[in-house]
This record gives C-alpha cells, structure tokens and sequence, in this order.
C-alpha cells in the first residue's frame, strides 16, 4: 500500500486538512476517463453519472476531459451546470420529477429528458407546447428480462423506473400522440456492479436488440440509446474487476453493428462508480483502541455518517472493503475491527480485518472509496455532519468540501418558542448597536451582508450581549459562522447561558 498520493503524504495531508476525510486523486480519474475514451468506439459518448460521487470538483474535472454528465435531480443538475458542464451534454432521469425540474429541463435544452413513464411525457409534451420548446426525450424502456449478474437489478421485475417492455410496444402512436416533443430513442439500464465482461457484453447487445424492435414500432428515428451505467469494481476478497479489454471490444462489435440500422444513433454510457472508485480513499484517524471478550477494536473518527458503503447496511453478511494502514509500515499483527464513533452497533467499517497493530493516532484507509461515499451516507445521524473531501491534482491537494461543523448542523434549523424554554432574543441588542428598528431585524437577516455590521460594530454588540445576558464571551471561540445571522448569533448565547 502506498502511503502517499502524486508525492503527498497521506500524514501531511491529515495535518494540513483534518480527518475524517476523503481523498480523490484526480491523476487516476483523468487516466480511466481517458482510456475508456480511447478504446470506445467514437459512436459512443460518455456521461458521467453523478451518484457516485457528486463533488462538483470531481464533475467538472470529468466535464473538462469531454465527459458529459447524467443527473436525476434539481440539485445534481446544478452541480452539474456549476461544474461547467453545458446544458447540452446532460442527460437528467429519475422517476419522479417534479414540473420544477421537468420546466427547467425543457428552458435549459438539456441534451435529452429520459423519461419514465407515459404520464410524465404528457408533462413534458405540455411543458414544450406553452413554451414553445421541443426538447429531447428517451424513453427508458423496463425489459422483459432481467439483468445477468448484476449487483442491483433495475429490469426484468416490477419496478417504478421506466415503462414496460410490452407497454411500450403496444403504444404504437407515441410519437403522434406528442407532437411537440422529440422522442430521439431510448434508455435501457438493466443492472450495477456487473464484474462480468462477458455479461456486460450480452447484456450490452440484449439492449440494443430491444432498442431496434422499440424503433421500429414506435417509428422512431434513433439518435441516441442510452445504456445507463452497471460496468462493477471489486471491492471484496474472492472478487476482480471486469476484464476491461473484453467488454470494451463487446460494447464497440454491438454498436457498430447496430449502426447499420441506425447510422444516426450514437450510444450513450453512463460510467460513475467506474469512473471514479479506484481514486477515493477514506482516511480516518483512530481515537481510541481497546479489547471487548477477546476482540480488539479500533474507534474512529468516522463511520456511517460518512461511509455506509463500508458499514454494508442492508447486505446479508458483512465483508470488509480493503482497509490499510496509511501512518507508516509495520508487519500485521492480528484481527482488528474498525468502527466509528456513532451510538450504534452497526457502527462497524470493517469487521476483524488482518491489520498491524494499532495505536491511537495512527490513520488508516479505506481503499476504492471514490464512489458512493458521503453522499451515500446519513451524515448528520448522531449530529456527525459530512466529512471534508480533498483532490489531489498535479502535486497539490485541493480542499473541495469543509467538514461540516456544529453550526452547519443548527444553521438551517429554527427553534419554535415555546414557553419557558430559553428562548433568546437578541434583536433589541443589535438594533440599538446598528441603529436600526427592531422591527427592521428577523431571524434570517444576515448580519454582515444585510445589517452591514463591520469590526467595530461586533466588539460593542458582544459587550451588549455580555451585560444584557450575564454570559461570558470568549473572543478566542467565536467564529465568522457565530455573526453569520440573527438566529446564529442567539443560538450562540443561548449556548453561553446553558453553560452558565
């Protein structure tokens, strides 16, 4: 195990940053991006698919080689556009989106809406109509049969993505009956985590057979099929990743072949976990080791607020994501458990791993953490909040996410004033220190940007606050997120008087 990324130490990357954390290393995004883009066929086109791994530094790294970017909400297409990926290489899915998004979509001329059911292209259809848009539209198509080795099926079963294979050869006037959409093919998305090249590759050309027969009776002129994501990483003992060879050279036999037919379709895949998974490592600092009725357990900085691939939540026997040593070199020494500092017995990252001996301090790894990582995770479970996330780029580690803080926890909360429960009303203070009405202040004004409070100004509204109050304030533990608001600041003094 390499103790380091691109010439940083994992330790001095802790020191500068904290833990816990994710680290990405951005030379190993840009080398997978970019010889999946050399051995594909040019018939097929890459979006990135931002489940994974949302980071819009991640998003506009992919976006900056040429990838485009598949979304399924608001907030992922804003990642997306603030990552500077242009409107027309997006693709946006998901089940069920709201007239919001489905208008936005339609506005912005995304590349293409997948769409999932009837009901949701009658939407769009009005949508277009009443502003004179004619957006693009796949349709995803649920297969009859299911995906072969797939982790998580997606087809083949009742399901609430996409419209059934026989509904959707049986609506034989869709294209008619929607004039003011551009219905340019379909999305067929069967599975994830495949670790099969041979059942990528027969799962790849069963697709695009149902792409053709969809074609021909609905009277589509195919520009694009979709065939979502699924290409696996391993990640436990027994597993290996897809020989990446054979399902490159599959996927390009099918679409040339399906080219024939189709001489205007291109292909679009939808890598995420692929993409990126190798590049991430979880890095956790322990606190404290002790030994429970002959196991020994290492806890943590970090656990399922952050990383509930590992913890394995959901899955039927728990099996360890590759969990390393990253402070030095030392020979193993026994089994250890690694968990996190939540209240919870599933609190458990990996579970009696071979790993040297541990000691508080040390800071271990959690290897191919690049996707599905905080964002997959309940972060704010035990008030815990998300975990900082850094990208090594040419030599440098860049901060892309601050760890959340207690105040980032409380910052979007409001607390009801219910009698006798120490309610604080600071505004009276602020209003006399500004010199404005107490009428002028809420609990979201914005004490720097809308009340225009300046140096002076903070000193004498805390010795306000101070004599009002009774509390005592420590300039030392006072930060810029105390005075961000009205409400921040009173949720600082009530704070103090819950001390006193």
């Amino acid at each position: 195990m390499s103790h380091e990324i691109q010439g940083l130490s994992f330790t001095d990357i802790a020191e500068q940053f904290g833990t816990p954390a994710y680290v990405y290393d951005a030379d190993v995004i840009t080398a997978t991006y970019r010889r999946l883009r050399g051995a594909f066929d040019e018939r097929i086109q890459l979006f990135y698919s931002l489940k994974p791994n949302p980071n819009i530094s991640v998003v506009g790294l992919l976006g900056s080689l040429g990838a485009g970017a598949e979304v399924c909400s608001l907030g992922e297409l804003r990642s997306a556009l603030a990552a500077g990926v242009p409107a027309g290489r997006i693709l946006m899915t998901g089940p069920g989106k709201s007239v919001e998004e489905l208008t936005e979509l339609v506005t912005r001329d995304v590349r293409a809406i997948i769409c999932e059911s009837f009901a949701e292209l009658r939407t769009i259809d009005e949508l277009a109509e009443r502003l004179g848009k004619r957006p693009k539209v796949l349709l995803r198509v649920n297969p009859a049969h299911g995906v072969e080795g797939g982790r998580l099926t997606m087809a083949g079963r009742p399901r609430q993505f996409g419209i059934d294979e026989d509904l959707v050869l049986a609506a034989t006037t869709t294209v008619q009956d929607h004039p003011h959409v551009d219905i340019i093919g379909v999305q067929i998305y069967t599975g994830t985590r495949i670790l099969d090249a041979e059942v990528i590759v027969a799962n790849t050309e069963r697709a695009l057979d149902l792409a053709g027969k969809v074609a021909t009776k609905l009277g589509i002129h195919v520009r694009m099929v979709d065939l979502g994501g699924g290409i696996g990483l391993a990640y436990f003992e027994g597993e290996n990743d897809p020989d990446e060879e054979m399902f490159v050279s599959g996927i390009n036999r099918a679409a040339r072949r399906f080219a024939q037919a189709h001489p205007d379709a291109i292909i679009a895949m939808e890598p995420g976990r692929y993409l990126v998974g190798t590049a991430g490592v979880c890095v956790l600092r322990v606190r404290y080791v002790k030994e429970s009725r002959g196991q020994r357990y290492a806890v943590t900085d970090g656990g399922s607020n952050m990383n509930m691939s590992a913890i394995g939540l959901g899955t039927y026997v728990k099996r360890n994501f590759p969990t390393v040593l990253l402070s030095d070199e030392r020979p193993l020494d026994g089994k250890w458990s690694v968990t996190g500092p939540l209240l919870t017995p599933t609190d458990v990252l990996t579970k009696q791993a071979e790993l040297p001996e541990l000691r508080p301090g040390d800071l271990i790894g959690i290897q191919r953490m690049g996707a599905y990582g905080p964002t997959a995770s309940i972060a704010y479970m035990n008030g815990q909040g998300y975990p900082a996330e850094i990208l090594v780029m040419d030599g440098v580690a860049h901060l892309v996410r601050e760890r959340d803080t207690p105040e980032d926890l409380l910052r979007k909360q409001r607390l009801v004033d219910f009698p006798g429960n120490g309610q604080v009303d600071i505004r009276h203070a602020v209003a006399e220190v500004l010199g404005r009405e107490v009428s002028e202040l809420g609990e979201d004004s914005r004490l720097h940007d809308d009340l225009h409070l300046d140096s002076l100004s903070m000193v004498e509204l805390v010795a306000r606050l101070e004599d009002e109050f009774k509390i005592s304030v420590d300039p030392e533990a006072l930060t810029l997120a105390h005075f961000a608001t009205v409400s921040s600041l009173a949720a600082y003094v009530r704070s103090r008087l819950n001390e006193r």
